[in-house]
């Protein structure tokens, strides 16, 4: 039986690819990422990620979307594995 191990988005690393699980936020987080096409159960992957502050740039649906560390740390995911 696998586990599935969540963290959040900022913790991820550089051409890792993910699957939201769980948006934690009131209905503003929620509206702002849903207008960048960030909903739960989508598959995106990190491209580039700053070392300590600065925005994490991510690749959904074929649209790069820069996100503050702030919303990442709000958007819960689990590592997407391609042998399931």
């Amino acid at each position: 039986m696998s586990e599935i191990y969540t963290v959040t988005l900022d913790q991820i690393k550089i051409n890792q690819s993910v699957i939201v699980q769980r948006i934690n936020g009131g209905y503003g987080v929620r509206n702002r990422l849903n207008t960048m096409g960030i909903h739960k159960g989508d598959k995106l992957t990190v491209k580039r990620s700053g070392i300590m502050k600065g925005p994490i740039l991510v690749n959904i649906h074929g649209m790069d979307v820069a996100l503050g560390r702030g919303m990442a740390r709000k958007i819960v995911v689990s590592i997407y594995n391609e042998n399931k």
